[in-house]
């Protein structure tokens, strides 16, 4: 089981990695076909497209025939897809292969969790949760680096060949290591049709405060942290290399989580967990606004990466038991949910900055996820 777990980390940790990896080749892929910087990004909005939609097709797969074959085949379609990434010609035909990998990309992670729900009890799940993302928080930081460097190096095509091999060497190894699971894991499948699934787990009262609580959360933190770039650039004139770093610096506080989160959970419990990234999330926001020094802004930038997933974590616990009789279709939705707020967030967020500017901004929401963590707090066990 610790195997297919790890597989599964680190299959999530080259999904990350062809997440983000385009976003500094940008002006190679612009000036590679002759057009703006605005039509090569089409590339990253077909990832994201499908990216969004994919889970709820991959979570009615796994539960039918099993996370293990699922992400392995979707692993091979990945690689596939990367290589033919290098093959395009013009960005359209680039954007039908980044489309082809944003499908192949919600899997490992959503269905590493739903192994994670089937196979470890509830009393042990959060440390293990926590450990198992920590493939997707490395490989989301390091794919503008292998994207940047690498293009750098070897050039856009070799990029994706690269992320294609790695897909490639994954896929084979899940293939090999876990096939002798598939069956036993089709025999757990949920019975009935797949919309009718869907209505029952919708129905169930855990599920709905789950979706309605992750909305809400990544609503407003991640809303926060897509402007955190343009605030430092306003407020101390930085270089956008320098705001990367800085904003990289997030993932430093969700590894060093990772870390500690068997302590945490010993000393504290989930409901002081999520009171505590609530009003650290708060007074990390307010620091930054307020420090004069940018380089004050790092530490809080750590802090706001450790409170996120004194939050998250929990929510993501929450997610694998909320639908024990259909874990990838409840996964599904709870991706759908993640999704969804980010996305509304960020555009709710953009009419708040042009009316009441990047800091005021920034605090109330702030204000409003600690807010959230003093609700979940009385109502974890609602969840």
């Amino acid at each position: 089981m610790r195997e297919t777990i790890f597989l599964f980390s680190i299959t999530s940790f080259i999904a990350g990695i062809s997440l983000r990896v385009v976003e500094p080749m940008l002006p190679h892929l612009a000036t590679e076909f002759g057009v703006s910087v605005s039509v090569a990004s089409s590339v990253i909005a077909a990832y994201a497209l499908t990216y969004a939609c994919s889970p709820f097709i991959h979570g009615p797969l796994g539960d039918r025939f099993g996370s293990t074959r699922v992400v392995a085949i979707s692993s091979i379609v990945a690689a596939l897809a990367s290589f033919g990434c290098a093959l395009a010609w013009d960005v359209p035909s680039l954007a039908v292969m980044r489309l082809l990998s944003g499908f192949t990309a919600s899997a490992p992670f959503m269905l590493g969790l739903a192994y994670i729900g089937n196979r470890v009890p509830m009393a042990e799940r959060q440390p293990v949760v926590a450990r198992f993302v920590i493939g997707t928080i490395c490989g989301q930081s390091l794919g503008p680096v292998v994207g940047g460097v690498v293009t750098d190096l070897i050039g856009w095509k070799g990029t994706f060949v690269l992320v294609g091999s790695l897909f490639m060497v994954v896929a084979v190894l899940m293939w090999v290591r876990t096939r002798s699971q598939w069956e036993e894991e089709r025999a757990r499948s949920p019975a009935g049709n797949v919309l009718a699934l869907y209505a029952q787990v919708s129905q169930l009262r855990r599920v709905r405060y789950v979706l309605a609580s992750t909305f809400v959360e990544t609503f407003l933190f991640w809303s926060m942290f897509s402007f955190l770039g343009a605030f430092l650039s306003q407020r101390f004139g930085m270089r956008l290399s320098l705001i990367g770093v800085v904003m990289a610096s997030y993932g430093a506080g969700a590894v060093l989580y990772t870390l500690v989160v068997r302590q945490l959970l010993a000393a504290m419990g989930q409901r002081r967990m999520v009171l505590w990234g609530g009003v650290l999330c708060f007074a990390s926001y307010a620091g930054i606004t307020l420090t004069p020094l940018w380089a004050a802004v790092i530490p809080c930038v750590v802090a706001v990466g450790f409170s996120f997933y004194l939050v998250h974590n929990t929510m993501q616990t929450k997610a694998t038991e909320m639908a024990p009789q259909a874990r990838g279709i409840g996964l599904s939705m709870f991706s759908g949910a993640w999704a969804l707020g980010q996305a509304l967030g960020v555009a709710v967020m953009g009419v708040c900055v042009s009316l009441f500017g990047l800091p005021a901004s920034l605090i109330a929401f702030a204000a409003g996820f600690l807010a959230l963590a003093l609700w979940l707090r009385s109502n974890l066990d609602r969840l």
